[in-house]
């Protein structure tokens, strides 16, 4: 087994980093965010952080803190949502699919006292569907708004388990993704990883900006989370990545086949099978061509 965590560096192409998430199931990038970015992020955070509970149990963690809603409640989220970077691996790495959407927006403060998290694999989040091992339903990452240390709860992670079963996984060690401020860990849905045990005096803190394919149901609800009075002010690219599109070809529609951007902005924009939907709509028409004959 290569030596890990191996950290690659910035201005990495998008491909490196699929390809680094298919053979071990996580990649990190260091310095893909600035420190102005990050303290502003940071600022608007601030208070929302603090209003949040710790978590129930020791999975969620009792020293652990979990603030979503991050596109309505934090504008520079919105950034790191659609950074090129992230938006070109997601979707290189979930290419089997017609459309991908953004799953979950949080910030994960883990304070100091917490334990090891429970290691796991986020794909269990889909009531435990045995996807097949060839099939990622996920492409995740959590960016360092602080150092993440192997004594403040780096994020553990067992290299190259996304495609073997629990028990031969168990066997794989432990590596811990120490980053710099300012890295991204890419991870996918199916390698075992868990949060870390802060044994230290300060919070670590990462914002877990969680992608999904388009045809399953959002982890967090982005209709709800954020406004519809908020979201009429974003853009499309961001609204689209949120939600507001088909998920696959007749997926996602509203009323009399609107699509979603246009119900929220108010058109009457009927959908329209383009770019990414014409495969998914030529295959339909062959198979209602075949029920015919």
């Amino acid at each position: 087994m290569s030596e890990h965590p191996i950290h690659l560096e910035p201005g990495v192409a998008p491909s490196e980093v699929v390809d680094h998430l298919r053979r071990w199931g996580y990649a990190i990038v260091t310095g893909v965010a600035d420190d102005e970015q990050l303290d502003r992020l940071a600022a608007e955070a601030e208070p929302w952080i603090e209003a949040s509970a710790a978590g129930r149990d020791s999975y969620d963690g009792q020293h652990t803190r979990r603030t979503g809603s991050l596109i309505a409640r934090c504008p520079t989220a919105r950034e790191l949502v659609m950074h090129p970077l992230v938006v070109d691996t997601v979707r290189g790495f979930l290419d089997h699919v017609s459309a991908v959407q953004l799953h979950l927006t949080q910030i994960i403060s883990i304070e100091p006292g917490e334990t090891d998290q429970k290691l796991h694999r986020d794909q269990m989040a889909f009531d435990f569907y045995p996807f097949p091992a060839d099939y990622h339903v996920q492409c995740n990452t959590i960016w360092a708004l602080t150092d993440f240390t192997a004594t403040n709860g780096a994020t553990r992670i067992r290299p190259g388990t996304s495609g073997i079963d629990d028990d031969r996984a168990e066997e794989v060690p432990v590596i811990q993704a120490e980053m710099p401020r300012g890295s991204v860990l890419f991870y996918d849905g199916k390698v075992v990883h868990g949060g870390g045990a802060n044994r230290s005096d300060e919070a670590r803190r990462g914002v877990n900006l969680t992608y999904a394919v388009g045809w399953v149901r959002q982890e967090e609800n982005q209709f709800l989370a954020c406004r519809p009075e908020i979201a009429r002010t974003l853009d499309d690219d961001l609204l689209r990545m949120m939600g507001y599109q088909q998920g696959a070809f007749a997926l996602g529609y509203v009323g009399d086949q609107q699509d979603p951007l246009a119900a929220l902005r108010g058109t009457d924009d009927k959908v329209r099978v383009v770019g990414e939907f014409a495969e998914a709509n030529d295959a339909f028409r062959t198979f209602t061509a075949d029920l015919d004959r």
